[in-house]
């Protein structure tokens, strides 16, 4: 026993809680197999910080212990990576010298257990990831998931979290720009609220998140720390049980006033070249920051407690060195310019406090006014972190017997599919979502939400452009990991090639149930695998992102989500398409296949109840060439529309591009007026005379695009030189009716403002009160 840690408790320094009987280590969220190998690294018991300690750092949510082994395998380098996994977000070159910085990130547990601000600091944290390499953040996105609408928890949920994130956003004066929003069952209990930034900088501007420099000092800048979020890094890394609404003290509280000003502060920081590396205090606070910083550099950090600014009286060194509290970064100074710092800091209201330096020996050390009340080495904290590969399980998914399956039967039933299909959360409109975020802060946004496939934004100090998309599907992924995952990919990139950009590079939030269940952890190496795969064949390197464990609530577990974004440049932003018709008498061209797949499908799921496979197959080769046919023809002029073929297929996508421009501008009418579709299939295209698959069945590698006639033969050239499937199926009407025959037969003939209200109105339906 070391005489040092004897004095320490016999002195009373805190231990672990330890509620309801549990041992200390358990308290802390260790297994008493992590306890002993702690022991076993230190050659003693760790003390009650300590101990502390090494549960924050070594949870899923900070040490990625089932998902580290996996994360190798994605691809990472490309020559326009600057800053790739590792780093508090990833980083890639537009061309010309502009770092764009992005990066993914969960805060799912306490989205539930407090919905407005578990999403609100789930924001506040994406800007200070993007925030620590110096990078303005510019964007916002978002993708959410909740159980299937109705109930009073759904509401306050839906509600909650939507509220909370236009919140810290919109106060912030950072523009939420895009997003998606999925509705199933067994989300219900776990929502996901996944939440994407992008900033901007010069790329010779970068700053690390490493603690260089021997006699460098460690500052802390932003709000006084208080006792909230305590072991919220921990609260993540386990499963949701009875006890979830008594973890409210694990959930932070935010203040995006204070966030602006922080923002402000670094870059300032930054942009003086005054700090040597800034590093988020997120999860684990104190504790994560300045290990993480120090393990980067292969350095030591040596701290004062009594130097941290503090909120509330009383708080002991557990509290202080494991709170949460929002809206505070750590920052490596140079001690020749620490006076600059706390200048700067002074000048945006925040405080700038040394509490330690940056030492050699590779020792974290906290300090009580002079007494050691903890000392770990570095890497014990971090690269000591136990790694886990559990035994995996591949169990086979429902196969779907399309016999089985009743169609429609006439143009009543048809129509009647359509408008439940319009209904659905995954498809109808989300304008009660994304009108509570203000869009047009920062003034960068050029495609506002509703109006394209993807948002797009122009980037401060570049002539260059960037768009961004997000996507996932859990049911997709449940029924086969491997290909869920990788339509992601091809999706989210896709609906970057739709705006016209080229994709440059992938995030990822990966939400998984509990490792630990061998179906689980299947899923999630499958499910990594169809990642690694999709960014292969597309040529886009995953730069950073998130794992999300333990998704399970009274141990059932969530449906596997992974979750995608990209984000891609256009080199002239007055070249972009938007994803509504916009001028009649413009023909409407199918690139791609004509038919789509049941398998998994949102037509399988809501009319008919069931989710069976299997799923739609990836044609590489057709994907790769898709998607350039589409940037080329835009960024050539040739095409102004261009939508992707997802959800609801092709007799959704179609309502979709009739019902007009998306958001207005502010004080402007509502977008462009609604349009008409007069379409007519071959009957060939009918597989085993399945009107169904035709109308609304789901695959990759489609897109609908309107151009003028003369345009449209230039594009039906080059289609065919890249061996890209495209068809003339009709023309865009000024008469707003979508009308579809197949082989001469009326399928359709619906009036688009019928549509669109159904459409319009499902998810304000489904939250108003009854």
């Amino acid at each position: 026993m070391d005489p040092v840690c004897e004095r320490q408790r016999a002195s009373g320094e805190p231990q672990a809680p330890a509620g309801g009987g549990q041992a200390p280590w358990q308290a802390a969220g260790l297994t008493e197999a992590e306890y002993r190998r702690a022991c076993e690294l230190l050659g003693r018991e760790p003390n009650g910080l300590e101990l502390g300690m090494l549960g924050v750092l070594w949870s899923e949510h900070c040490a990625y212990k089932h998902s580290r082994p996996l994360l190798g395998r994605l691809p990472s380098r490309a020559p326009h990576v600057l800053l790739g996994p590792g780093e508090n977000a990833g980083a890639v070159d537009l061309g010309d010298g502009t770092a764009v910085v992005f990066r993914i990130e969960s805060h799912n547990h306490p989205s539930y257990v407090e919905p407005f601000q578990g999403a609100a600091t789930g924001v506040g944290g994406i800007l200070r990831d993007v925030l620590a390499l110096g990078a303005r953040p510019i964007a916002l996105l978002n993708s959410l998931r909740f159980g299937e609408p109705g109930d009073e928890l759904w509401r306050r949920l839906f509600t909650g979290v939507v509220k909370g994130i236009a919140h810290y956003g919109n106060c912030a004066g950072v523009p939420t720009v895009g997003g998606e929003l999925h509705c199933e069952p067994g989300y219900r209990t776990n929502p996901l609220v996944n939440v994407m930034c992008i900033g901007v900088a010069p790329a010779r501007q970068l700053v690390r998140a490493v603690a260089s420099r021997p006699g460098s000092l460690v500052v802390l800048i932003g709000a006084p720390t208080g006792r909230d979020g305590i072991h919220g890094a921990t609260f993540a890394s386990a499963g949701l049980g009875a006890d979830a609404e008594e973890r409210r003290p694990a959930v932070q509280i935010g203040d995006p006033f204070t966030g602006k000003l922080l923002i402000e502060a670094c870059l300032e920081l930054a942009g003086r070249g005054a700090v040597l590396g800034l590093q988020d205090l997120g999860a684990g606070g104190i504790a994560s920051a300045c290990a993480e910083t120090a393990s980067r550099a292969g350095t030591g950090v040596d701290i004062d407690v009594a130097r941290v600014p503090r909120r509330e009286p009383g708080m002991t060194p557990y509290e202080v060195v494991l709170s949460e509290s929002q809206e505070r970064m750590l920052a490596i100074v140079a001690p020749d310019r620490q006076a600059e710092v706390r200048e700067i800091c002074r000048a945006w209201s925040l405080e700038a406090a040394v509490i330690g330096r940056v030492t050699s020996d590779g020792l974290f050390r906290v300090r009580e006014a002079g007494r050691t009340v903890a000392e770990v080495p570095v890497e014990v904290l971090t690269r000591g972190a136990p790694v886990y590969t559990p035994a995996a399980a591949f169990p086979p998914a429902p196969v779907l017997d399309p016999a089985a399956i009743p169609q429609p039967r006439d143009q009543q039933e048809a129509g009647a599919a359509l408008r439940r299909l319009l209904a659905s959360p995954a498809i109808a409109s989300k304008a009660w979502v994304y009108t509570q975020f203000d869009h047009m802060v920062q003034t960068n946004t050029v495609l506002r939400p509703g109006s394209g496939d993807a948002a797009v934004l122009r980037v401060p100090g570049s002539r260059k452009a960037i768009a961004a998309a997000v996507d996932g599907n859990g049911r997709y992924t449940a029924l086969d990991p491997r290909r869920g995952a990788a339509l992601a990919v091809a999706k989210a990139a896709r609906n970057v090639s739709c705006v016209g950009a080229r994709p440059l590079g992938l995030t990822n939030c990966l939400n998984f149930g509990n490792p630990e269940h061998p179906e689980v952890y299947g899923q999630l190496s499958a499910a990594v695998d169809g990642l690694a795969e999709a960014c292969r064949e597309l040529g886009i390197p995953v730069v950073g992102g998130n794992v999300s464990l333990y998704n399970e609530t009274g141990g059932r577990d969530i449906d596997p989500t992974p979750v995608v974004g990209v984000v891609g440049v256009l080199d002239d932003p007055a070249r972009r398409a938007a994803s509504h018709f916009e001028a009649p008498g413009e023909v409407i061209v199918l690139l791609g296949p004509p038919r789509g797949y049941l398998g998994g499908s949102e037509y399988l799921k809501r009319l008919h109840g069931r989710v069976a496979g299997p799923l739609a197959p990836i044609d590489w080769a057709l994907e790769r060439n898709v998607q350039a046919l589409v940037r080329e023809a835009v960024a050539g002029g040739r095409v102004r529309v261009a939508h992707d073929l997802a959800e609801g297929g092709l007799a959704v996508g179609l309502a979709e591009m009739c019902f007009g421009g998306g958001t207005p501008a502010p004080g402007a009418p509502p977008g462009g007026p609604a349009l008409g579709a007069e379409v007519e299939l071959p009957a060939q295209w009918l597989r085993d005379g399945r009107v169904d698959e035709l109308l609304f069945g789901e695959a990759p590698s489609r897109v609908l695009v309107a151009a003028a006639p003369e345009q449209a033969r230039l594009l039906a050239e080059r289609a065919a030189a890249l061996n890209v499937p495209c068809t003339v199926i009709g023309r865009v009407t000024r008469e707003p009716r979508l009308r579809l025959r197949i082989g001469g037969r009326t399928w359709l003939d619906e009036p688009v403002a019928g549509l669109q209200r159904v459409w319009e109105e499902a998810i304000p339906c489904a939250l108003a009160t009854r």
